[in-house]
């Protein structure tokens, strides 16, 4: 029944999407709440408050390696997963997903092992001072702690999605943020726990998402479930997903590379203050970036399962449409931000100093921020119709090829110094941006028109 009800190969393309994106966004926005909401609250301590926020903004880095493994194993196995399911083979499909919870497992230990013991030469090699370093390692301590449930929560999550239960899957980031919420002016202010309090309160959340999700996916509702029988990892599927998440794997670690050379570089040219604007850059773009995110996860699930049904119409339609909505998204909210960049600094910080800087600083790194989302639409359609060379490279193309070299590059050009970390972000959404886009059109779509002539002569020799 759950099935039937979630059929990706009737209806509106742009229905089926929208069904998955609109909670998928919801979702994905709250679950920036975690670590937003965090920030803003920090960033308003009555002594200290940019210190503070500084301190947290340097534990970004290690955040996004650990977002990145769930990029790895629970995004990759998504698109792996869909894939099976449009083809009717629900038991490879279901395996799929098994494996995935158990690669999310190991890595998730793994992580928390490993960040506890190194954390202190870590925090300074990604731009620490003797003056951040304290809240940073205060903040980090309590997040490693719930590791494994960020795994479980995010990794998990979007096979809930690619099921076609969006509204569940919002829900269970929901559960999470509004108790953060909730819990992070009792914590930090009421208790009188700071940055301690925070981390406390996203652990807590973090937990009861994973849990929401574990008891959802071992409930009667779901068309796959969580089963011990199947969590044995088979080396062939553990290649596959591997193969699929590593796109996503490495936007996210070229993401860590890139918060760490940038945080490195303004600590040289510029001093904690300028890590800190960074900081609130960061967060700005976190929530500004979520819809787009979720509107291309949202139809990943829906090429994916019409590729694998031969409905080869639908996917080009499914690209269509969330390519258009991506650009005019990101182009609206780009005028919006250029107008008033005082405001979205303020919800953040209330320096005077930090806003000062932080204005002319903001208006450079989104300069042309429409881009960015040719690498988004582009990249989930490689990821959701299996071609992950291509993915990865265009992950590895716009930060770690472009961003790295210029944010270590400009800032000893033209006495640019910190406006050359700024510009680094621009430039490689024009040029990453466009070479991702261009090369899916020039790939994917006579592919998609082959194989449906293909298909089509085969089916009229049948008949």
């Amino acid at each position: 029944m759950a099935e039937a009800k979630n059929d990706f190969s009737k209806g509106s393309v742009a229905r089926c999407i929208m069904s998955l994106a609109v909670p998928m966004t919801a979702a994905q926005l709250i679950n920036v709440l975690y670590s937003v909401v965090d920030r803003m609250y920090i960033g308003h301590l009555p002594e200290a408050s940019t210190l503070a926020l500084t301190g947290i903004g340097l534990t970004f880095p290690i955040i996004s390696i650990i977002t990145a493994f769930t990029q790895l194993f629970g995004m990759g196995g998504t698109p792996l997963c869909s894939i099976a399911r449009g083809e009717g083979n629900h038991e490879r499909a279901e395996t799929v997903m098994n494996n995935s919870f158990t690669l999310l497992l190991i890595s998730g230990a793994a992580l928390t092992a490993f960040f506890l013991l190194f954390k202190k030469p870590v925090l300074y090699l990604f731009g620490a001072s003797d003056q951040t370093f304290p809240y940073a390692d205060a903040y980090l301590t309590i997040y490693l702690v719930g590791t494994v449930f960020v795994m479980i929560g995010l990794g998990m999550n979007s096979f809930i999605n690619s099921q076609g239960f969006g509204r569940m899957g919002m829900m269970t980031v929901l559960l999470g943020a509004i108790v953060n919420i909730v819990l992070d002016p009792v914590f930090i202010f009421l208790l009188n726990m700071g940055v301690r309090g925070a981390a406390l309160a996203t652990v807590i959340s973090q937990f009861l998402s994973a849990a929401w999700v574990v008891r959802f996916l071992t409930g009667k509702k779901v068309i796959y479930h969580l089963k011990p029988s199947r969590m044995r990892l088979q080396r062939s599927l553990v290649g596959q997903i591997s193969a699929l998440g590593l796109s996503g794997f490495m936007m996210a670690v070229t993401n860590s590379a890139v918060q760490i050379v940038c945080n490195a570089t303004l600590q040289q040219f510029g001093g904690d203050l300028y890590v800190g604007v960074m900081t609130v850059i960061n967060s700005i773009r976190e929530v500004l970036t979520m819809p787009v995110n979720g509107l291309t996860n949202g139809a990943q699930p829906v090429m994916g399962y019409n590729y694998g049904a031969r409905l080869y119409g639908r996917v080009r339609s499914a690209i269509r449409f969330s390519s258009i909505v991506c650009i005019v998204y990101t182009l609206i909210a780009w005028i919006i931000l250029m107008m008033a960049p005082e405001f979205f600094i303020h919800i953040f910080n209330s320096d005077p100093e930090l806003i000062a800087d932080g204005v002319p600083a903001l208006n450079l790194y989104f300069f042309g921020f429409f881009m960015m989302s040719l690498q988004f639409a582009g990249q989930s359609t490689f990821v959701a119709l299996g071609k992950s060379k291509h993915a990865v490279f265009f992950s590895l193309l716009r930060k770690a090829i472009i961003v790295v070299p210029l944010t270590l590059l400009l800032p000893h050009l033209f006495g640019l110094g910190v406006n050359g970390v700024f510009l680094a972000e621009p430039i490689s959404n024009f040029v990453g941006g466009s070479a991702c886009f261009l090369t899916m059109l020039k790939t994917v779509w006579p592919m998609l028109r082959d194989e449906e002539q293909e298909h089509s002569l085969t089916a009229r020799r049948a008949d």
